[in-house]
């Protein structure tokens, strides 16, 4: 099978045998998937390396069937982006967020637009810590995970703003229960990213607590490499 033209970035890429990239793509009509870049570590490889990096929209064609083919093709889209500081390692998590949490061979456009969505956010220098939230919210809502973020499971009552509520994995929001180390959120809190409104600063603090513990429960418990770069520097925001 050949495909041409197929829309999609680079996610990450690793030495692959003596000469050759192993590349890990997000396309918009194919899902995440592996191409095999051969010759491109010679002195004069086929294409051309800057191509291969992060943060480019591109053009690919490949060969191949399965999960890994050979990259046949690669061409600009358009101009790459260039976050600086926080905003390029916020933008890396998402790549490892998209690269760890969805299945490969997997056509997901929606998914694909909010990660397009994301990056160009971040490369405007928009509010780190609000873009990353929607789209952790995305990627779990896409991938089969769905947060009913404005309903008590429980009760089946819509949340009160000034309630006082946690989040339990597969279950769903309930009263929070005042035991000490269970993370607890506002209704106002949870509502806001339900609905898609940026909350207050204090509120986005409690949501990426509340994010990185459920990604950590996909993951079977397991951490994010990026959580240890992402927002630690002491002048710029948690994101």
């Amino acid at each position: 099978m050949r495909v041409d033209g197929a829309p999609g970035w680079v996610l990450h890429a690793r030495p692959y045998r003596e000469t050759s990239l192993l590349v890990e793509c997000f396309t918009r009509d194919h899902g995440r998937l592996g191409l095999v870049a051969r010759g491109v570590r010679r002195e004069r490889p086929r294409f051309a390396r800057a191509l291969l990096q992060p943060l480019t929209p591109l053009e690919l064609g490949w060969v191949g069937q399965g999960e890994l083919a050979t990259l046949a093709a690669i061409e600009a889209a358009g101009q790459p982006l260039a976050p600086g500081g926080e905003a390029r390692l916020c933008a890396l998590y998402v790549n490892e967020l998209v690269l760890r949490l969805t299945p490969r061979l997997d056509a997901q456009p929606d998914l694909y637009a909010a990660y397009v969505d994301t990056l160009e956010r971040l490369a405007s220098n928009r509010s780190h810590a609000w873009t990353l939230r929607r789209f952790e919210r995305d990627l779990l809502g896409q991938t089969g995970y769905g947060l009913v973020l404005d309903v008590d499971a429980d009760s089946g009552e819509p949340l009160v703003a000034d309630g006082e509520y946690s989040y339990v994995p597969e279950h769903g929001v309930i009263a929070w229960n005042g035991k000490a180390g269970t993370l607890c959120l506002s209704g106002s809190t949870l509502i806001a990213l339900a609905d898609d409104v940026e909350p207050a600063a204090r509120d986005l603090v409690a949501l990426k607590r509340l994010m990185r513990a459920l990604i950590s429960h996909q993951l079977g418990g397991a951490s994010l490499r990026s959580w240890g770069l992402v927002g630690t520097r002491a002048n710029e925001p948690q994101s």
